[in-house]
């Protein structure tokens, strides 16, 4: 049997890169390709699935790894402080696996350390950064979170050997706004190439984190996110329009939007978590927005606690930002905005809002309107929402020719009232399409243990479009990945 060669082996890792267990797995095949999965599982050893079965016995792995990988002279530190570690082997590590590290996070290390010992922690926590600091040449991203009682919280490892170099090139930093104003100084002076930052706002806002903002030479992504502790960011937005001409992502969860408007060439915009009886309704704010043109916007998502107190402002900004929009995302149904969708987004390639069965009618004029729509998903459940076969029926006579993906949302324990003729019907509608493109299928279950996939009859009606290639690709999720509107 042939061997593929190192290129190809790799494209195909690196589609495993969050799937570890797997991943690791790779590493006892062969040599070869122990040595293209090591580089790719140790790039980012902090995102792993804690609910997948044996993601246990990778993080033992790992730590223990990690321990073997300490250098003499922190094993002798550690002893004779009477900390004592055991490794799995005598025997010296296969690779300098620290050096493939391209992300630290301190909240994982604390983990990790917590695993290997009860007592000394801090001790240990030292020691692993003194060694990532020093076998890292090139970090990327650094998850720096306060937590006050960790282990870790206050080493000074901005100052160890070698973070000028591992530390100089960093791009992406996810931090807490009362990190010690000593570590935001001498960041700022390691580091001014962030691409990417997420803060999220304790209860002090430092002036060295407004120094280490304004350095920065090219930031494109900023995440600020605002907790009901009514932390006052006021002093620190000049320093973040400061990037205006260069920021493209904006993604805000909870807080004031109202400066908003100073990021004109921002291509993606996401609001999450907008109303709290502490922060008030920055839909206020909204107010200001709704006339300001973002002609760069392509993406925008809103995810509302409550529904929004007056659409006009939404369908106004709309009128003014709608046409180059590709992505849209709003957990909220209004007829006049729907109406809105179908009129302002002609460019519009992927939907999610919420109709109800009598705004049926603007689904059909969405689908009708926005040609190069190719995915929505769509709510169905009981009472007020639509049903699997409305929604069906709607999609097969009524979606434009680029359309191939639908999501079903089932909202409730709904018992589904699809039938396999029905479902067969909507097949047969499907394949007669011109063009006939294949379909992606994806039901997003939660709680819902009714829906269409339950029923034996249904299931074999999917198969049976499967094997024909009318079905691309179908699939049952508890939950859906929303990443963007996750905490970090």
């Amino acid at each position: 049997m042939s061997r593929l060669p190192a290129d190809c082996l790799n494209d195909i890792f690196e589609y495993l890169e969050d799937d570890k267990v797997t991943l690791h797995s790779c590493l006892l095949v062969n040599r070869l390709w122990c040595e293209v999965s090591v580089i790719i599982l140790w790039r980012d050893i902090w995102s792993y699935n804690p609910v997948l079965k044996r993601s246990s016995e990778f993080l033992s792995q790992i730590q223990s790894t990690l321990v073997a990988c300490l250098p003499n002279e922190s094993k002798f530190f550690l002893h004779t402080n009477k900390i004592f570690i055991a490794t799995p082997t005598s025997n010296p590590p296969l690779f300098n696996y620290v050096s493939f590290c391209k992300v630290i996070s301190i909240h994982g290390i604390n983990q990790m350390v917590k695993l290997v010992s009860k007592y000394n922690n801090y001790l240990i926590s030292q020691e692993v950064l003194k060694m990532f600091m020093n076998k890292i040449t090139c970090l990327q991203e650094l998850k720096y979170y306060s937590d006050h009682g960790s282990i870790s919280h206050n080493i000074k490892f901005t100052k160890f050997p070698g973070a000028t170099l591992c530390l100089k090139n960093l791009s992406k930093l996810n931090c807490s706004s009362d990190l010690h104003s000593e570590f935001f100084s001498q960041l700022s002076q390691l580091c001014c190439n962030l691409q990417s930052l997420t803060i999220e706002f304790e209860e002090s806002v430092t002036k060295e984190l407004k120094d280490l903002i304004s350095s920065q030479r090219n930031l494109e992504y900023l995440t600020l996110i605002q907790s009901e502790d009514l932390t006052d960011i006021t002093d620190i937005i000049p320093s973040l329009i400061k990037h205006s001409n260069t920021l493209t992502k904006l993604k805000i969860i909870g807080g004031t939007s109202i400066f908003i408007s100073s990021f004109s060439n921002i291509q993606e915009l996401i609001l999450s978590h907008l109303y709290s009886q502490y922060l008030g309704n920055p839909f206020e704010d909204f107010k200001e927005l709704q006339f300001v043109k973002f002609p760069q916007l392509q993406i925008l998502k809103l995810q509302l606690i409550y529904r929004l107190p007056n659409y006009e402002n939404l369908i106004n900004f709309l009128e003014n930002n709608g046409k180059n929009l590709k992505v849209l995302y709003i957990d909220d149904s209004d007829y006049s905005l729907n109406l809105s969708i179908a009129k302002f987004c002609p460019k519009l390639e992927s939907l999610f809002n919420i109709i109800l069965v009598n705004e049926i009618g603007s689904l059909k004029l969405i689908l009708m309107s926005c040609k190069l729509l190719k995915s929505i998903k769509v709510w169905c459940g009981e009472d007020d929402y639509l049903n699997e076969r409305e929604l069906l029926d709607t999609v097969v006579k009524c979606s434009p020719n680029n359309f191939y993906e639908l999501k079903i949302y089932y909202i409730n324990n709904v018992r589904t009232e699809l039938h396999p003729e029905e479902l067969e019907e909507f097949f047969i509608g499907w394949t007669n399409r011109i063009p006939q493109k294949s379909l992606s299928l994806i039901l997003i279950t939660g709680y819902c243990t009714n829906s269409l996939n339950t029923k034996k009859e249904n299931m074999e009606v999917i198969e049976k479009y499967k094997k024909s290639g009318v079905i691309k690709s179908f699939e049952v999720v508890n939950f859906d990945d929303e990443s963007d509107f996750c905490l970090p």
